[in-house]
């Protein structure tokens, strides 16, 4: 028999202990954070119909084209999803009674067939934090004040950039970008950081722009005082997204400026976020040192999508932050060593042929509330004690006989080498 070649689905991975833990020590922190901001939990299904995702408020053409899609045994056209916003957005729109402002926090895979690299998998976890009701730019700040609390307990260093798609996408209607290729030229855009100028230029040349808008986005593009507010001031005179843009923008700062964070939050004036959803403020959060360079959480606002599902003009004030789990947690292991102390064992207990006493002893701590492995294999002393250490388990008991007759166990700290002596009383 022919032995079989195991390997993971490109794209996707397993996780080992050692992995697992880190990773679950992050989805902790966030969920405490996202409790401590008020919100509450929600589990959408990782199901859905193709025309919900498909919908013209999801996540956009290129998006579209990397959605898992298939079909039930009575031929429904089904799909993955791809985020956790339209999802999210189809509960507000299918429970009219939720009680704004309604503020909710989810944590689940998500799935894309897209390009792989680092941090980036085609099976990934995301962590989403959604306001819905609240029209003022507080919300924005508040997401941003929560994203940068939420690094600084997982002691990464970032810089979130913003900026409002109503002043980008009104500021290329004053350069003549017609409807029909905004969405286009703004995904050209969205690439400015990664690809640089000359390209970005040569891509929107394809698009067969007039020589004059060209022009102009060159000038946009390259003009040093463009990270400046008042540099929008004149063209605000011109457009009436430009002018509701930057009002916004200019309510966020006051926020920012407040609450002392705006030298951690920038104003790019090019972020795109190509995503269609987004209709006012957006966001991007990235490492400060850049030893990853894709973002690691973005959001934004994206007002129309659950009157859009609900199939009304209704504008329902929505804004977003996505977190992604697996490029925090690549972003940990490169700046980090591994764990320093296994946060899921308190107490690993050996037994010197003394089974039955250890596993009383292993009774007695479980129900005072610690966490404890009892080592039921057998191993030598010297074995379970590498094991220890490997598994960067500080405590260790040593249960021998000795230690049953002068009802004691012996409890050895690993990572200094001390060890203490604790009266037990195995027999009554």
């Amino acid at each position: 028999m022919k032995k079989m070649d195991y390997q993971n689905v490109k794209g996707t991975q397993d996780y080992l202990p050692n992995a697992e833990v880190v990773r679950r020590n992050i989805r902790q922190i966030l969920e405490e954070v996202f409790i401590q901001y008020g919100c509450q939990p929600l589990e959408t299904p990782i199901l859905n119909y193709t025309e919900l995702l498909a919908s013209k408020y999801g996540g956009g053409a290129e998006i579209l084209e990397e959605m898992y899609t298939l079909t039930d045994r009575g031929e429904r056209e089904l799909a993955l999803r791809y985020d956790l916003t339209i999802p999210f957005a189809k509960v507000v729109a299918m429970n009219p009674s939720l009680k704004m402002p309604f503020k909710r926090y989810e944590i689940g895979k998500v799935f894309r067939d897209g390009p792989i690299k680092t941090g980036r998998f085609r099976e990934f976890t995301q962590c989403d934090v959604d306001i819905v009701g609240v029209d003022s730019q507080v919300a924005e700040a508040e997401l941003m004040m929560m994203a940068l609390d939420v690094f600084n307990k997982l002691e990464l260093k970032v810089t979130i950039q913003y900026n409002n798609r109503k002043l980008l996408t009104g500021m290329l209607e004053v350069f003549g970008i017609e409807v029909e290729k905004m969405n286009k030229v703004v995904l050209i855009l969205d690439k400015l950081e990664k690809v640089g100028l000359a390209a970005v230029i040569s891509e929107l040349s394809e698009q067969g722009l007039s020589s004059s808008t060209i022009h102009l986005i060159n000038q946009f593009l390259t003009d040093e005082n463009n990270t400046s507010f008042s540099y929008f001031e004149s063209y605000s005179n011109q457009n009436e997204k430009v002018r509701q843009g930057l009002n916004e923008l200019k309510e966020l700062e006051s926020y920012l400026e407040f609450l002392k964070v705006e030298k951690l939050c920038v104003f790019n004036p090019f972020l795109a976020r190509g995503l269609e959803i987004y209709t006012g403020t957006i966001y991007e959060i990235f490492l400060t040192d850049q030893s990853i360079k894709s973002s690691i959480g973005s959001g934004g606002r994206y007002d129309n999508a659950i009157g859009g599902l609900i199939g009304t003009n209704e504008s329902f004030s929505t804004v977003g932050i996505s977190f992604g789990l697996d490029v925090i947690y690549t972003a940990i292991r490169t700046s980090t060593e591994e764990m320093k102390e296994n946060p899921y064992v308190d107490y690993y207990i050996i037994p010197l042929g003394t089974q039955k006493e250890s596993l009383l002893v292993a009774n007695y701590l479980r129900k005072q509330g610690y966490k404890v492995e009892y080592e039921m294999s057998n191993k030598k002393l010297g074995k379970a004690l590498e094991k220890a250490n490997k598994e960067k388990i500080r405590y260790v008991i040593i249960i021998g006989e000795n230690e049953v007759e002068n009802n004691q166990f012996k409890i050895k700290d690993m990572f200094t080498g001390d060890e203490k002596i604790v009266s037990y009383q195995y027999r009554d």
